[in-house]
């Protein structure tokens, strides 16, 4: 066969494949799921304290992660599921003493997800922050609700939260970038309000 019939196959299974992808977009009506995904979620501020998400759906999630783009390809940052209540209710507490409050920051959240990076890369807020949004994203795409919740850094530069990391085995120069508050929505979440006409400015 000549590479000229090579070509051709090739391209022949590949228009099948294309035909079979939802790879529709709105210009011909038809949303794609990853763009449907990015606009319709929500963060959440009201979960079912009782409703836990399976540690099969929470893996998915953190794998999600785990391929967000990172500077040069360095993975700068660490995630930690906490699913255990008696962490989660201390990291609530130490997270609302640094916000000034008794209630509690995480909405009644089952799971926590906390992102770190490592202060050493240039890139590490960056790369921190783009794990957040996939973690939020993936979460939304299984049915499960999400928030980003804040003072992360306050948290993991305090005594405690720096004895925490050793427990669990994570050394080195380490920031907290955000928590992910995760688990079941208790109400759906109001849908989005609309985006500002000047969002975006195209330069043509």
């Amino acid at each position: 066969m000549s590479f000229r019939g090579k070509l051709s196959n090739r391209g022949l299974r590949l228009t099948i494949f294309l035909a079979s992808c939802p790879t529709e977009t709105k210009t011909n009506g038809i949303m794609n799921e990853t763009i449907r995904t990015l606009e319709t979620r929500r963060s959440v501020r009201g979960f079912d304290p009782e409703r836990m998400p399976s540690d099969e759906v929470i893996k998915e999630i953190v794998e999600a992660g785990e391929y967000a783009p990172t500077g040069r390809g360095m993975q700068s940052p660490r995630i930690v599921v906490v699913t255990n209540k008696a962490v989660r209710d201390r990291l609530s507490e130490l997270n609302a003493e640094v916000m000034g409050t008794t209630s509690d920051p995480f909405y009644g959240a089952p799971v926590v997800l906390i992102v770190l990076a490592d202060r050493q890369r240039p890139t590490y807020m960056y790369d921190g922050s783009l794990v957040m949004g996939n973690l939020m994203n993936a979460a939304h795409s299984l049915g499960v609700g999400s928030c980003w919740i804040h003072r992360a850094k306050e948290v993991f530069d305090m005594d405690e939260g720096k004895e925490m990391l050793r427990k669990w085995g994570i050394e080195g120069d380490y920031e907290g970038i955000g928590h992910v508050a995760l688990g079941y929505a208790a109400a759906e979440p109001a849908p989005a309000k609309p985006r500002k006409d000047d969002y975006a400015v195209w330069v043509r």
